[in-house]
Order: structure tokens, then C-alpha cells, then sequence
């Protein structure tokens, strides 16, 4: 004689649960390291060129820094952080990035920028 299986075991529906709760962890993850500031791009209206380390040019250290800048509402730049780059230039470039002027918007964004230094 043949047992037919249930398909309300307790166990897969446990497994089922806890794939599922994986997935959307691994999700949320994922949404969370996309930048937020893809709908809030703003155009630079002024742009402040970075000084290039003297140490820098000797070492003949160049490449992109990547930066997240926090624009107010008005434009200005109220903080900036290193996010990826040689050291000795991203503090030249955070330098200037300070300087920089967006186009003004409805609240503070965070904006991803990279600065080239290039002898």
C-alpha cells in the first residue's frame, strides 16, 4: 500500500518561512546599499577645482576620490566624507568639494561626486 503525502507538513512550511525571511533580508540589504540619492541629483552650478598635493605630484599619485557631499536646501555643501581614493587626495578634494555650489532643491541631498587628479 502507497501513502499519499500531505502537503501541509509542518516542516517545510517552517524551511518555506525561514527561505523567505532570508530573501528578504538579503533584499533589504541590497536596497540599502543603492545610494539615496538617485532621485535627488542636483547640477553643479559652481565647481571649485582641487589643489593637487605637492607630495602628491612627487609621489606622482593620481586617480579618481570619490566623495558623498550633503547639499541644503539652498545648495551649499554642509558635509563631505571620503568614500573611495588615495588619502593625500581625497583631502584635496574634500577641500574643494566644500567650496562647490548645487542648484537649490526642496531639502538636504546626499550626493555622490568623484574628482580626478591627473598630472
Amino acid at each position: 500500500m502507497i501513502k499519499k503525502r500531505s502537503a501541509s507538513h509542518p516542516h517545510i512550511a517552517r524551511r518555506a518561512a525561514s527561505a523567505l525571511i532570508q530573501c528578504s533580508a538579503l533584499a533589504l540589504l541590497f536596497l540599502m546599499a543603492l545610494p539615496a540619492h538617485a532621485g535627488n541629483e542636483r547640477a553643479v552650478k559652481t565647481r571649485v577645482a582641487p589643489i593637487y598635493p605637492e607630495i602628491a605630484k612627487r609621489m606622482r599619485i593620481e586617480g579618481d576620490v570619490k566623495l558623498e557631499a550633503t547639499v541644503d536646501a539652498a545648495g551649499n555643501v554642509t558635509d563631505v566624507k571620503e568614500i573611495s581614493g588615495n588619502h593625500v587626495l581625497a583631502l584635496a578634494a574634500e577641500d574643494a568639494v566644500r567650496k562647490w555650489k548645487f542648484e537649490s532643491g526642496s531639502g538636504d541631498s546626499t550626493i555622490i561626486v568623484a574628482v580626478n587628479f591627473t598630472q
